[in-house]
């Protein structure tokens, strides 16, 4: 913690109220009755990953993260090698700043764990979940893809807590049907059946909905084409006869038609479309050629009514998101995650950004976090890093500090009123 001066800039982004556009946060009846532990409140974010990667056995993450054990200092203690290797990645700067923000802890350590234990008791509590993110973090709202499509008001927080409707199922080309069926009562027998319970999906949740999300790079690629409702209903044939069976070529046809009928609803009921591209969650397992958002670039020029959001800046191919950003009016691009995978790259990305795309296709935001701790971590190395490149620009004499600060503005908050229509969604609710 060193102490300095801010400068204006860095004052301006501690207090504007930043817009969150992407957590995956559990409800406030999980956090309340199935709430984390205080070890999976510090590890339980994307840092296990990076322990596995420094050599901790799969095994001794478990343990850390088994809250049925109440010895904290043998579930620690098996990761304690790796956690040293780890702890000034993104990933892990993320825990520390738990630590420091959230239990007051400078050094964790066993002692300092088991001490912390009572401040943990205090937080898994009616309110706390919403306290954290709004006052803690200083989030204006979140944005919350829970990987279910019906959208809801939520009650812990009705102009704050905004859900996304879950794609991912159709554009994998798996579509879950029961469920479906059981959401608009239309049961899925052919293309056409198919094609209206997705427009009653829309009629029921689009209201409610702050996006339309599909994170389906983690099981097909992005590449995209356009497939006939001929193609696409033999493809659906395949499916209803037998699912196992279907080919990967039957199955990326029904997927395609499935994202293209989401977009032209999203279109109908002006609602962007998100869209995982990069880098994975996890490890072990990344087949690059999925992941780049320059696969993406048929539907991009098919849909020029829609808007996209290319989440995590496509890491590590960001410089092609940039060019897509650039180049098409349709897309924009999110830096939801991104600041935790790799701050640096992040950090200069901003840069990039900033002299190559217009300035309103950015979001600075997004924590992808279950527990709201860690949405409070990421919120604060956003801002942190935010601050380090924006001032950058300032210090080489790029931008003015005038300047700097309505960039910051735009970053943190404009750009994502404009594209996600947030003040009209909030007074709808209020209104409900």
């Amino acid at each position: 913690r060193t102490n300095f001066m801010p400068t204006q800039l860095a004052l301006h982004i501690q207090q504007t109220a930043l817009c969150d556009t992407h957590e995956h946060l559990r409800s406030e009846k999980a956090y309340v009755e199935e709430g984390p532990d205080l070890l999976q409140n510090l590890f339980g974010n994307y840092v296990p990953a990076d322990l596995v990667v420094a050599g901790a056995s799969q095994a001794a993450v478990d343990a850390l993260l088994d809250a049925g054990n109440p010895d904290l200092r043998a579930r620690f203690a098996g990761v304690r090698q790796a956690w040293e290797a780890v702890r000034h990645t993104g990933y892990g700067d993320a825990v520390r700043v738990i630590a420091r923000q959230i239990y007051d802890i400078d050094e964790i350590t066993s002692d300092t764990l088991e001490a912390a234990q009572a401040r943990h008791a205090a937080l898994i509590r009616p309110g706390e979940r919403l306290r954290l993110l709004r006052e803690v973090a200083n989030l204006d709202h979140v944005q919350t893809d829970d990987f279910v499509r019906p959208c809801h008001v939520d009650p812990s927080g009705p102009d704050f807590f905004f859900y996304d409707i879950s794609w991912v199922a159709f554009v994998s080309g798996r579509p879950d049907l029961q469920p479906l069926a059981e959401e608009t009562g239309i049961e899925v027998r052919d293309l056409p059946s198919l094609r209206r319970a997705m427009e009653a999906v829309f009629a029921q949740n689009a209201q409610v909905a702050i996006a339309i999300k599909s994170q389906h790079a983690y099981n097909r690629t992005l590449n995209w084409r356009a497939r006939s409702d001929r193609e696409a209903a033999m493809a659906l044939a395949a499916y209803l006869h037998s699912p196992d069976e279907m080919t990967e070529d039957e199955r990326l046809c029904l997927g395609d038609w499935c994202l293209a009928r989401g977009v032209e609803l999203g279109i109908e009921h002006d609602l962007p479309f998100k869209i995982h591209t990069g880098y994975y969650a996890g490890h072990s397992r990344m087949p690059v050629d999925y992941i780049r958002a320059g696969n993406l670039c048929g539907l991009l020029a098919a849909y020029p009514a829609a808007r996209f959001v290319l989440m995590h800046i496509a890491y590590p191919y960001s410089q092609e998101a940039v060019a897509l950003a650039k180049h098409y009016p349709n897309v924009y691009l999110d830096l939801c995650w991104a600041w935790s995978i790799d701050p640096y790259s992040a950090a200069d990305f901003v840069r990039r950004f900033i002299h190559a795309a217009p300035a309103n296709k950015l979001f600075a935001f997004g924590g992808d976090t279950g527990w709201p701790a860690a949405a409070v971590a990421y919120a604060h190395q956003a801002r942190r890093w935010l601050t380090h490149s924006l001032q950058a620009e300032v210090n080489e004499g790029w931008l003015t500090e005038a300047e700097s600060i309505a960039l910051a503005t735009r970053l943190m908050r404009e750009n994502q009123y404009a594209c996600f229509r947030v003040a009209e969604k909030k007074a709808f609710v209020r209104q409900a």
